[in-house]
């Protein structure tokens, strides 16, 4: 073979290879760039519950966001025995600012949560302002006071302008209806939402809360993943009532939504 046609028929190879892999090479990066995006899209929506091999044992093994779930040193929630709170220390100021506000519901499949119309409602701790962003619920309680579970937790979860969280836990204990609780109840979802549902009365939820405000202060975490840490807890002392029949619509939709006791390990519970 002449040396001009050695160099024609490696052109010629040369050519037919670039198009064979410019002719397959948009699908092919299409096809890996979808199962990335799947695989990306999995891991950040890693489904998690509160039993199983997706429980609460296993919530860091769902997604490497997830490690605080295990590895947290500050992990929420935690009981409370009282014989071993710090009182007579100083304590950061606590003002509660909750207004009646117009409130949407929606079922995450996790729990029935609650999000305010009004940006107002606000706690103030040591001078710094947590907006309210959203409120839920848990059954049992989470925390536990002297080793014991109430029938329900209501949490209160606040955020500051750096994106900071601050969270106040009030106790439910199963005795009187409760009236200001009501209208949410009567439209609570049993379903998974995927719009939320706008209540037709507002929530006066100032009077949610007992008139007794002592509470217990100790740093912690998100109680679902990621479990995030740096969270201000605020515990409130007195639990508040709903009925047997308020208590049983909600775990009718979710029988057990609660996160097990973790260790106080170094941390101190403060009372003021």
């Amino acid at each position: 073979m002449t040396a001009k046609k050695t160099v024609y028929s490696l052109f010629m190879s040369f050519l037919v290879l670039s198009l064979a892999a410019c002719s397959s090479t948009p699908s092919d990066v299409a096809k890996v760039s979808a199962k990335e995006d799947k695989k990306s899209n999995e891991v950040h929506t890693a489904h998690w519950t509160y039993e199983g091999k997706t429980g609460p044992e296993h919530w860091a093994d769902l997604n490497p966001e997830f490690a605080a779930c295990t590895n947290g040193k500050e992990q929420s929630p935690i009981n409370i025995e009282t014989a071993q709170v710090i009182e007579g220390e100083e304590i950061a100021d606590l003002a509660i600012n909750y207004k009646p506000t117009s409130v949407t519901l929606s079922n995450n499949g996790h729990t029935i949560q609650g999000t305010p119309a009004n940006p107002d409602n606000s706690i103030v701790i040591d001078n710094k302002e947590y907006k309210l962003a959203q409120f839920h619920f848990h059954t049992p309680s989470e925390h536990q006071i002297n080793g014991q579970n109430f029938d329900m937790e209501l949490h209160f979860v606040h955020k500051d302008v750096n994106g900071q969280l601050a969270v106040l836990g009030l106790m439910i204990k199963e005795g009187a209806s409760n009236p200001y609780l009501e209208e949410a109840w009567s439209g609570i979802p049993t379903e998974v939402t995927t719009e939320d549902v706008q209540l037709t009365e507002p929530i006066d939820i100032m009077s949610l809360l007992p008139k007794d405000i002592d509470t217990f202060r100790y740093n912690g975490s998100l109680t679902t993943p990621p479990c995030s840490e740096a969270v201000k807890w605020v515990v409130l002392e007195t639990p508040i009532e709903m009925s047997k029949e308020q208590i049983d619509t909600f775990r009718k939709i979710f029988p057990d939504n609660h996160r097990p006791i973790l260790p106080l390990n170094q941390r101190e519970v403060k009372e003021d």
